[in-house]
């Protein structure tokens, strides 16, 4: 039998967070392992109880949940600790998002979210796959594009820099062929499957047919967060 997810929550909102901690200890293989309501226990309980995953809330009393973040991976040294962190909020400015991912965040999902797309998000982060909410991937992906395409020629094919080991690792272990490569590229710069198609000489069925392909292998739900991974990953053409 697997061993289940050890979960900690980090939020300040009494009902939210006593609403959240019973959903999902109605779900199987997760385990919640404690809950805190401010930054400063949040992450003297991710210290004390080495969750598999950690949800923390943004807006927190004391530290916010970005700086809870930031502070728990630095106090890390040379020793890493496998805690996912997957934040659970309202805010989806551009700042915020990318301020959670520079601390150190591996997920953003929106307090809308429901249950069932939750749970899926914790498994994919436990996982080791990032999971970017829909209604604020295209944020991440603009800034990625924009770190990623700076000094590169508009003539040639962008260059893509790697942001992170573990993603570099889930893309290179994918399988992906040379032309799911190249039809992801073309994603990665903004390309419709019918402009896919017109650049390589193929029908759009055909692109449809590698892009289903694509998302497979990188074990993902749309082309958003496919070219996220990519991005993120450092596939260099």
């Amino acid at each position: 039998m697997e061993k289940p997810i050890r979960i900690a929550i980090v939020e300040d909102h009494e009902l939210t967070r006593i609403g959240l901690e019973a959903a999902l200890k109605r779900r199987d293989g997760i385990e919640v392992v404690g809950d805190a309501a401010n930054g400063y226990q949040g992450l003297n309980l991710l210290q004390t109880t080495k969750p598999d995953l950690a949800i923390v809330d943004i807006g927190l009393p004391d530290i916010d949940g970005i700086e809870m973040v930031r502070l728990f991976r630095e106090n890390q040294g040379e020793n890493p600790s496998p805690t996912k962190i997957l934040m659970l909020t309202m805010h989806k400015g551009e700042d915020s998002v990318m301020a959670a991912f520079a601390a150190g965040a591996d997920a953003y999902c929106m307090k809308d979210i429901n249950m069932d797309k939750l749970e899926e998000a914790i498994r994919s982060t436990h996982e080791g796959n990032p999971w970017i909410d829909p209604t604020i991937a295209s944020i991440v992906l603009q800034q990625l594009r924009k770190n990623s395409s700076s000094s590169a020629d508009k003539e040639k094919t962008i260059q893509i820099k790697g942001l992170e080991g573990d993603y570099a690792d889930i893309v290179g272990s994918a399988g992906l062929t040379d032309r799911e490569i190249q039809i992801l590229q073309l994603i990665v710069r903004g390309c419709s499957n019918g402009e896919i198609a017109e650049q390589l000489f193929v029908t759009v069925g055909t692109v449809k047919t590698h892009v289903r392909h694509i998302l497979n292998k990188l074990c993902v739900d749309d082309r958003t967060h496919a070219a996220v991974l990519a991005l993120r990953g450092g596939l260099i053409e």
